[in-house]
């Protein structure tokens, strides 16, 4: 790609980039749009609609970027807690690391990179009919001396990575620690989850967790609920929940009383007395087992409670919101196949991927564009077009394609036997990183010269002499990538173009109320991903084509005012992980940085600077070292809390005057909603209890 190519591709993206953010400062203020910029806001009672017009609604203004910067990170944490937290913690690190590497890249680098002569001599006149080359590491000469600058940059970089990540890991650790010690007491702090319960005939799954767990947990065990198979119950349940849902819309807008009380006094009793017989064949061989504290709770664990290791497993117990109730629907036998199912949805989702990887590939190679299609060769020839096709076309099928992976990921990763919403998003995360990883960038960059090739097959050795070819060539696409898919994707989740054009066309067929809406939860599998690749394309590219820090910059600044923005008016939290991602974006940042280093070890063996090469053989093993220090150290207060934390902790209650009420309560947070009869009418008292009467609770 020349530098026009480029050029074009920077106007067009900052151009839709200034129209969200205008379209925006002035959509926002409509009062009609509050369900779709301020949901939250407007769900909490914070947003109110204005009673007169007032000029200023039609004008664009800045006022909310000062809201959104102004909240402090303690603010933010108890306002949206700490998952918040540390996914602002990502961009800010990535932030820190791209202003150090940049300035290395652009004072240092790039000098050093346009001095050298391999490729030809810049044209400054006609600096626009340039190739991106010219600015990269391709153009130092082989053998030069310069060369030691690039290493420099890269063992320079790696420290100050690995320092900064440390720091984090550091940082966030201490904080999930605060975060617990300064959290009220919850449900699923003193419940496990057992599965594969053994139950002897003639008996029942209740009476057999009731009877182990008083024999084996005496002095700790508190209560438990068992868990019914989603049947004929949830169905209806959900569709007698969703029917009075409808009622009560319909008789706010018409306000048909007499309808109201013949229709939901008269048929939704009828039916909750059919779910309550059909619940006796719905039992699962799983239940919610409460303890009267936190480190009665860890003892069960992480402790084996059965000769036979495959009965009796425990987990820890997801909170009551974040329970995924369609996983006890499967079998034993179903979930094993499942995740074969998965690791084969996964493949064949991957290779599918490769064919808009072709078609932008293409793209990006007029010539071989005019091979195919002879008869735009016109076309193809004429200046603006092909600035348009090599520089954004490309980029915009690759984002297009890419909208739908992580929906994707998140379905297949819901079939893996996770009982909770948090797991199977963080399981969505790390597989739509390795597509990411692999589809866009080794499938970008190892098939560049190959538009018709369908499968790619590589010898290891060769690999790090491969991308050290063909990496630096792809610089100018992976630019061109970071301003489509960071400036303008990330402005989109500002203007929220989705949410808005569904607004407009639901509203001839809907009344304007504040009440039948849902705030949507944030999307963590998509969009740390995307900040992920982002970086590992700053480490890739840091030291081969710098001229790709100050767009990384332009993103992460974008990103760090419009997703606070997001996070204060849109999106209300479904879950709390206690920052639970921060290891996936650790372990992510340690392959980018050994990526990096092998690269460095291929550019300087094709550069012919064999002792270059040799000084970089121990960055990869210092890395990974520093990692797996990093894992006996860190992660292990990501996955549970130590006796000291447990211990304090239920010491502190112990006085809390509220903690015998809760706990005669916490196993009824474990009640399947779809199982729980909602209040219909005052007359029909008897609704009140649940349908399943499978907790109790020892005195």
């Amino acid at each position: 790609m020349f530098v026009s190519g480029l050029l074009a591709s920077v106007a067009i993206n900052f151009t839709l980039c200034t129209i969200f953010f205008i379209l925006y400062s002035v959509l926002r203020k409509q009062p009609g749009n509050y369900k779709v910029y301020a949901p939250r806001m407007l769900a909490e009672g914070r947003a109110h609609r204005p009673r007169r017009f007032h000029l200023d609604r039609l004008l664009p203004t800045a006022g909310w970027l000062k809201n959104a910067w102004q909240p402090s990170e303690n603010d933010l944490l108890a306002y949206s807690g700490l998952d918040a937290v540390v996914f602002m913690r990502i961009i800010i690190f990535s932030f820190k690391v791209f202003c150090i590497a940049g300035f290395i890249g652009i004072f240092i680098l790039i000098p050093v990179n346009c001095s050298g002569n391999q490729l030809h001599d810049m044209d400054y006149v006609n600096i626009a009919n340039n190739t991106l080359e010219v600015f990269s590491i391709s153009n130092v000469n082989n053998g030069s001396d310069r060369l030691w600058y690039h290493l420099g940059a890269v063992y320079f970089v790696t420290l100050i990575v690995c320092y900064l990540l440390y720091a984090e890991y550091k940082n966030i650790a201490s904080k999930r620690i605060a975060y617990f010690f300064s959290s009220e007491p919850q449900p699923h702090q003193f419940t496990i989850l057992v599965s594969n319960i053994p139950v002897s005939k003639g008996s029942s799954v209740r009476s057999s967790v009731e009877n182990f767990f008083t024999e084996y947990h005496p002095d700790t065990y508190l209560s438990s609920v068992v868990v019914h198979r989603k049947s004929k119950v949830w169905t209806v349940s959900n569709a007698v929940k969703n029917l009075y849902k409808k009622i009560i819309n319909l008789r706010r807008v018409h306000n048909q009383q007499q309808y109201m009380r013949v229709d939901h006094q008269e048929k939704m009793p009828d039916v909750e007395v059919n779910v309550r017989i059909d619940k006796s064949r719905e039992e699962v061989r799983a239940a919610f087992v409460s303890f009267n504290s936190r480190y009665g709770a860890a003892i069960a664990l992480h402790m084996l409670q059965a000769n036979n290791p495959t009965q009796w497993l425990t987990e820890q117990a997801p909170e009551p919101q974040d329970v995924y109730w369609p996983f006890f629907s499967s079998t034993f036998m179903g979930r094993w196949i499942s995740k074969l199912i998965v690791i084969v949805s996964c493949v064949l989702v991957t290779i599918l991927f490769l064919i808009p990887v072709f078609i932008v590939q293409g793209l990006t190679n007029l010539a071989q564009l005019e091979t195919y299609f002879p008869a735009l060769k016109n076309i193809l020839t004429m200046s603006i077009v092909s600035q348009v096709i090599t520089g954004y076309v490309p980029n915009l099928i690759l984002q297009v394609s890419l909208k739908i992976v992580p929906p994707i990921m998140k379905v297949i990763s819901s079939q893996q036997g996770y009982t909770c919403v948090s797991e199977i998003e963080r399981s969505a995360c790390h597989k739509v990183i390795w597509f990411t990883v692999f589809n866009v960038f080794f499938a970008n960059v190892l098939s560049a010269s190959a538009f018709s090739l369908v499968f790619i097959i590589l010898e290891i050795k060769e690999i790090p002499s491969k991308l050290a070819v063909s990496v630096p060539a792809q610089a100018s696409f992976f630019i061109a990538y970071v301003v489509t898919l960071g400036w303008t994707s990330t402005s989109s989740e500002l203007f929220r173009v989705i949410p808005f054009i569904g607004s407009l066309l639901c509203k001839p067929f809907s009344r304007n109320s504040d009440h039948d809406f849902t705030v949507p939860s944030f999307p963590y599998h998509q969009d740390i991903p995307k900040i992920l690749f982002f970086g590992l394309l700053g480490f890739t590219y840091f030291f081969l084509a710098p001229l790709i820090i100050p767009f990384l910059l332009g993103y992460f600044a974008l990103a760090y005012i419009i997703y606070r923005n997001q996070l204060l008016n849109v999106y209300a939290p479904k879950y709390e992980s206690a920052g639970k991602f921060w290891p996936v974006v650790h372990d992510s940042t340690i392959f980018s940085l050994v990526l990096m280093q092998s690269i460095a070890f291929g550019i300087f063996t094709l550069k012919k600077l064999p002792h270059a090469t040799s000084v970089t053989l121990p960055l990869p093993v210092l890395t990974l070292l520093f990692n797996e220090y990093c894992r006996k150290r860190f992660l292990p207060i990501f996955t549970a809390y130590s006796t000291e934390a447990l211990r304090k902790k239920d010491r502190e209650d112990q006085s809390h005057p509220a903690m015998p009420q809760f706990l005669n309560q916490v196993s009824a947070a474990y009640h399947n909603p779809a199982l729980v009869p909602m209040s219909y009418s005052a007359s029909y008292d008897s609704l009140h209890k649940p349908l399943i009467p499978t907790a109790e609770v020892r005195g």
